[in-house]
């Protein structure tokens, strides 16, 4: 199946301009499996089951390689604003037959100020989409569910903890230390870190002790 979304992006990345690779190994090793690089971590946050919601999903990196590995048992939705890109990706989730994937042509901040959207994902992930500020973390934790996680694929350790600082300075939100973790992606010799920054908001249905 991963080999042929591979060719799916091939066919159509000159029309639709998904990603920017010199050839077929560029693209399995910057995009694929730099996708699925923290894989066991991301199923560890969402354990069996969940809903997550891949942020400026583009060519469906990283939604699509880790809604082929993850299985049925999690559904992702695909969030794409671009028209021709979410065309793409509707293409791609019926080629594939991928029922657990689902598309939206939508501005991720429009969709935040959406009643039916809150508290919708146990997940978010997202990657090459935008500096992890202010604003779009208070519009991410909207959608997110009590407990849920965001984990932003990054690259060299000192540009995000660049960010945690500006977070810090001016979110006005509650956030857990958000957490830094090393990644390691076959025949890359770039770092690659993954931020995880949890729900500040504690379960709604939290058991009282007896």
């Amino acid at each position: 199946m991963l080999t042929r979304y591979i060719e799916e992006i091939e066919l159509f990345n000159r029309a639709y301009g998904l990603v920017k690779v010199a050839g077929r190994r560029e693209l399995i090793v910057r995009h694929i499996l730099d996708s699925l690089a923290p894989l066991s971590i991301l199923r560890g946050l969402i354990k069996q089951t969940g809903h997550v919601a891949d942020i400026g999903s583009g060519a469906g990196l990283p939604g699509i390689p880790l809604a082929l590995c993850m299985g049925g048992a999690v559904d992702f939705t695909l969030i794409e604003r671009t028209g021709r890109r979410a065309g793409f990706l509707r293409n791609t989730q019926a080629v594939l037959g991928l029922s657990n994937v689902r598309v939206d042509e939508a501005d991720v901040v429009e969709l935040s100020l959406k009643p039916e959207w809150a508290e919708r994902f146990d997940l978010i992930v997202f990657r090459a989409f935008s500096p992890v500020e202010a604003g779009l973390l208070k519009s991410l934790m909207t959608l997110l569910r009590p407990g849920g996680f965001i984990a932003a694929y990054k690259g060299r350790r000192e540009s995000v903890e660049e960010e945690i600082k500006g977070l810090e300075k001016s979110s006005k939100l509650k956030i857990s230390p958000p957490e830094i973790i090393q990644l390691e992606v076959p025949f890359l010799k770039e770092e690659r870190h993954l931020l995880v920054i949890n729900s500040p908001f504690p379960p709604k249905h939290s058991a009282r002790p007896c």
